[in-house]
């Protein structure tokens, strides 16, 4: 065979797999470190890829937690209401904040749920207790959490700017709410009549319960995204808690990867599903991914450079429509318990890059072909 048509044969073939290859999602891994101190941990995601969670701003533990807007490696601290602890839980699209605060004291009774708009931090105040708290914010800026009641009850509360509505429970004392989406639908959990702690679905203010994973006795959802399914986790029948996803009042067990538990914290709007799990052995916890059916541990996917640097991806708590993640990752060998990570996902050439590298081929070849006969 003339040796040309050989090499053309053969870059066919790499461009081939090489294509195949760029299917598998491919991510660059970013540590986003902290505001001066040893720990942080990023919590949420959003379209434009800002994320939030919190982060120490002294090496003393704790000493000083400060909500933290990270904006690529840029992290700006967002301050308290006056106390020394703050959590950022969630951002929308329009950049809005909402976590939790400690006021002066940093006593539990003085928590408040927190809506920051830029570095400026606002108390949404309670139904009526003393203390409360912000998991979720959607885009049209309705905001989810729970506050205290009276005593050591606490009820799962949506905020319409600082109206604050009690979203109830499913018979029992004790309610939270984790997550909104666009339509309005909150997720959560609560204590039933009989003290069983379950996954909820609010409706308005009609709560659902979604149940267990076969005959498990607890459950709980952590995430709703815009086609209603939900994700969070619940106990199997031998009581071991998996990652569980919800279509509908339907669980189905999203499995481990080999170990005895999982949990699911997030869900984009493909469907697809973050969170950890124990690997064999139960000794260590790795970020994963579901996606459909496929279970993937995110370490599998770190590129060579992160992984020789020692680099460990233990949770991952969101996933934005992107497919980017960000979690908490460690490092024994730079002595790191706790950093925030961001996986940005590499982009993928698109079918028509493919098609015009296959166009040059064929061009190769006709040039080939023609040399050939020229010979003749």
């Amino acid at each position: 065979m003339n040796p040309p048509l050989i090499a053309s044969a053969l870059l066919a073939t790499s461009l081939i797999s090489g294509a195949a290859h760029a299917a598998l999602p491919s991510y660059t891994f970013t540590d986003l470190g902290t505001l001066g101190g040893a720990y942080s941990k990023a919590l949420a995601i959003n379209a434009s890829s800002q994320v939030v969670g919190y982060a120490d701003t002294t090496d003393s533990i704790d000493t000083a937690q400060h909500a933290t807007l990270w904006n690529g490696t840029t992290a700006t601290d967002l301050g308290t209401l006056g106390g020394t602890y703050s959590t950022a839980n969630a951002i929308n699209a329009s950049g809005q904040i909402v976590g939790m605060s400690f006021t002066t004291g940093d006593v539990a009774s003085a928590t408040r749920a927190t809506l920051w708009n830029g570095t400026t931090a606002t108390d949404l105040g309670t139904p009526g207790g003393e203390a409360s708290h912000a998991s979720a914010i959607n885009d049209s800026g309705q905001v989810v959490g729970f506050s205290y009641t009276t005593g050591l009850t606490r009820h799962a509360t949506l905020w319409n700017g600082t109206t604050a509505t009690d979203l109830s429970t499913l018979g029992g004392t004790y309610s939270t709410a984790n997550a909104i989406n666009a339509s309005g639908q909150i997720v959560g959990w609560g204590t039933t009549g009989n003290g069983a702690m379950h996954a909820i679905l609010w409706n308005g203010t009609t709560a659902t319960d979604l149940g267990t994973l076969g005959g498990g006795a607890s459950s709980y959802a952590r995430a709703i995204n815009d086609s209603g399914q939900v994700a969070g986790s619940a106990t199997t029948g031998n009581g071991a808690m998996h990652a569980t996803l919800w279509n509908g009042t339907t669980a189905t067990d999203l499995g481990t990867l080999g170990g005895r538990a999982s949990e699911a914290f997030a869900i984009n709007d493909s469907g697809q599903v973050v969170g950890f799990s124990y690997t064999t052995g139960d000794a260590t916890a790795h970020a994963t991914l579901w996606d459909g059916t496929t279970i993937i541990d995110l370490n599998s996917l770190l590129d060579a450079s992160a992984v020789s640097a020692g680099w460990v991806l233990n949770f991952a708590h969101s996933i934005n429509d992107n497919g980017w993640i960000v979690g908490e990752a460690s490092n024994s060998i730079l002595g790191i318990h706790q950093h925030a990570f961001l996986l940005s996902v590499t982009p993928v050439p698109e079918a028509s890059t493919y098609a015009m590298m296959l166009a040059g081929l064929g061009l190769i070849g006709a040039v080939v072909m023609r040399r050939k006969h020229a010979k003749v």
